[in-house]
């Protein structure tokens, strides 16, 4: 069984920054294809991240593109998503999922481990 866990979410105001983290356990192999997603009240989850097992290969939702930052530490089994000049959109919950395999993908359905999700806030 594997466990995935978020974490450094919170309340910021616009422009400024945040790091959440998504740290692994339980049966694990030395690295997982992570993403994050993120799911805004009333909406649908929608991508925002991901990374291959490697962290050789990145993939960006065009609404965060070079606002966002997403990289890995095998050694802790933690992926991280740096998230700059924050807007009152990415207010959310921030999931992280991961997947069997090497490849790293945007489409939710083909991840199988899922956290619990992290509030991120961003204030006007």
């Amino acid at each position: 069984q594997v466990q995935l866990a978020e974490s450094g979410g919170g309340l910021v105001q616009a422009g400024g920054s945040l790091r959440v983290s998504c740290a692994t356990s339980g049966r694990t192999r030395s690295a997982y294809p992570t993403g994050w997603f993120r799911q805004a009240s009333g909406k649908e989850r929608e991508f925002v991240a991901a990374i291959n097992w490697s962290g050789s290969t990145t993939y960006y939702a065009d609404s965060v593109k070079g606002r966002f930052t997403i990289s890995r530490d095998n050694a802790k089994n933690t992926v991280y998503l740096q998230m700059n000049n924050l807007k009152p959109e990415d207010t959310a919950v921030y999931y992280c999922a991961a997947k069997d395999g090497l490849r790293a993908t945007i489409r939710p359905y083909e991840y199988t481990y899922w956290g619990q999700g992290t509030q991120v806030t961003v204030s006007s």
